[in-house]
């Protein structure tokens, strides 16, 4: 295993931040560059991983194994290349990847699907075919390129080490990437499927993850004798009904209150007070469409609801789907994104005694532009 990982991290980064550069910003918990410094070492498919900053205090502060170099980067992106090939000529590698710090969302399959195509070629990089339609200039003259023919190169890009440091060591003028240096001399090069994912960040906007939030939602009601049974806005065969100012629907009540928790919105009380005649009897539907219609101007999304329906009869089970279909429905939300489970009170209380039911729900929403 005579292979070596170079991460290039020395660019300040003018068009992300004015205050840091984006390799060293907070991303999934952790700074850009340590996504693909961790991913690399997991892999253990190189017995060094070099990284190329312009600060190596930043780096070295961070406790990482003794497989982990850091050096300091040049003025150009080619410069810091050629400084990490020049830094592991002692070890007489076989091959080197190269990869830009900016791309943190590889995955390890990546990497070995690199290394296995790089025991019958010299160069091996990753494309991906371009979704957008592509103009370029001459002049003043605009023209289309025909984007089934194009496609974008990422990294890492595997190379065998001898024949990137010939290269490399020759070329003067600076370089977008190291596979430009083989492609200037018409040496052939291996392109494989690359991962969409492994997008380069280059605006601040490119890593801007949306905000999620959660709410929890609770109800429970007395079971009263002719009365009918609403829950999940549907109605269930049974002896008794939910006793409330409105249909008495746990579920939904539950699941109103979820959102406006989630929302930082009260209650559901503040919204349908029960000392309002205009609310005696309502419909918990009617109740919840506003909540959500309010969710949605607002420009959240629910990613799914976790429901716990607590009683010892009705059974759950025999209605679970009936109960997803009818909130599904109401919500217009994909049946996938809604979890109902069945609990008792293991004949506790009024539960357990079949005189109440009561629901908890969990909610998760994200805000997006």
């Amino acid at each position: 295993m005579n292979n070596y990982f170079v991460i290039l991290g020395a660019g300040k980064s003018k068009r992300f931040h004015k205050n840091i550069a984006k390799q060293f910003y907070n991303y999934k918990n952790k700074d850009v560059i340590e996504h693909s410094i961790e991913k690399s070492l997991s892999s253990k498919l190189f017995k060094k991983v070099v990284v190329v900053v312009n600060n190596p205090k930043k780096i070295k502060n961070k406790k990482y194994s003794k497989n982990i170099t850091i050096i300091k980067g040049g003025r150009e992106r080619s410069d810091s290349s050629l400084l990490a090939l020049k830094y592991i000529r002692k070890y007489r590698p076989k091959n080197v990847f190269i990869h830009d710090a900016a791309r943190p969302n590889f995955t390890q399959k990546l990497l070995k699907n690199l290394l296995l195509n790089l025991k019958k070629n010299k160069a091996v990089v990753p494309i991906v075919k371009t979704r957008d339609s592509i103009k370029y200039k001459v002049r003043n003259n605009i023209f289309n390129l025909d984007k089934e023919k194009a496609f974008l190169t990422q990294t890492p890009q595997a190379f065998r080490y001898s024949d990137l440091y010939k290269l490399a060591i020759q070329k003067k003028s600076k370089i977008s990437d190291e596979v430009t240096l083989f492609l200037e001399r018409d040496y052939k090069v291996k392109f494989i499927h690359g991962e969409n994912q492994n997008s380069k960040i280059t605006f601040h906007d490119d890593i801007k993850l949306p905000t999620t939030f959660f709410g929890i939602g609770f109800d429970v009601h007395r079971l009263i004798k002719d009365k009918k049974l609403f829950l999940g806005g549907i109605k269930i065969p049974f002896h008794s009904g939910l006793k409330g100012h409105s249909d008495g629907d746990v579920i939904l009540h539950a699941i109103i209150d979820s959102i406006l928790g989630a929302m930082k919105k009260k209650d559901i009380g503040t919204y349908f007070p029960d000392n309002k005649k205009r609310y005696k009897n309502i419909r918990s539907p009617k109740m919840l469409w506003p909540i959500l219609s309010d969710l949605y101007k607002k420009n959240f999304l629910i990613n799914n609801l976790d429901i716990n329906l607590i009683c010892e009869q009705p059974k759950v089970s025999i209605h679970r789907n009936k109960i997803i279909n009818s909130i599904s429905s109401l919500m217009k939300l994909e049946k996938d994104r809604i979890n109902l489970k069945g609990k008792t009170a293991e004949k506790l209380g009024l539960i357990g005694k079949e005189k109440a039911i009561a629901c908890e729900v969990i909610v998760s929403i994200t805000k997006y532009d």
